[in-house]
């Protein structure tokens, strides 16, 4: 049986590699994307260069302002709380709602199966089943829209998630114990207390890369967990 596979235009496959070197740390906050050097990298038409800008001008990984050059987001400690806190509204409902029908999504399990069986100990390797973990959760209430608003901060989130793990600002086995209790909690039906320890599980992290980047932590950043042995 042959696979099928997906056609990816131009613009989208010049967009998806550009979307790497950002979060891999490649394009650094700040640099500069002129269609002019993207069209030549990639010999491309500017038009196809602009487009593929735009795409990520729409996600919030570049920064344009009008008749300005595109350049990569430079997060500030109040964007960051701004990402974390706009996720935290969206996370927290869903899971009260999956908590109501004990639905524990099978595909967030899988995510949180996948951080445990990492062997490379590289932290950056946990951005992907961690993001898929969380947009899991998103997906299963079966909301096209809450998926679709969810979708527009993903950007933003995986592109601070990378930078929590390059700066190892998380214990990977923090986050481990922590998302197996939130969907205990779901399957228990104990919807405010997975609200409530996913506003922890946030709270952490978002504080402490407020801290790294120079503002000042909450007190959330020191939050003990009693989910890990002393």
């Amino acid at each position: 049986m042959v696979g099928r596979i997906a056609a990816v235009s131009i613009v989208d496959a010049i967009a998806a590699d550009l979307r790497s070197r950002v979060f891999s740390g490649d394009l650094g906050s700040g640099e500069a994307l002129t269609e002019t050097d993207i069209a030549t990298s990639y010999e491309v038409a500017r038009p196809t260069a602009k487009a593929s800008i735009e795409k990520l001008v729409a996600e919030g990984l570049l920064d344009r302002g009008t008749h300005k050059t595109a350049r990569v987001v430079d997060l500030g400690p109040e964007s960051v709380r701004d990402i974390y806190l706009a996720r935290a509204y969206l996370e927290s409902e869903v899971l009260r709602r999956l908590a109501r029908t004990k639905d524990v999504p099978q595909g967030a399990v899988q995510a949180n199966r996948d951080i445990a069986a990492l062997k490379s100990g590289a932290p950056l390797d946990v951005v992907e089943p961690d993001m898929r973990f969380h947009t899991s959760l998103i997906d299963a209430v079966a909301n096209e829209r809450i998926s679709r608003m969810y979708r527009s901060l993903v950007g933003e989130v995986r592109l601070c998630m990378v930078r929590v793990q390059s700066l190892h600002l998380l214990d990977t086995e923090l986050i481990l114990a922590e998302h197996q209790k939130i969907l205990e909690l779901i399957e228990g039906g104990q919807g405010e207390a997975a609200a409530e320890l996913l506003d922890e599980h946030l709270g952490r992290a978002r504080e402490r890369l407020v801290a790294a980047m120079g503002g000042t932590a909450g007190p959330e950043a020191e939050y003990p967990s009693g989910l890990l042995p002393e």
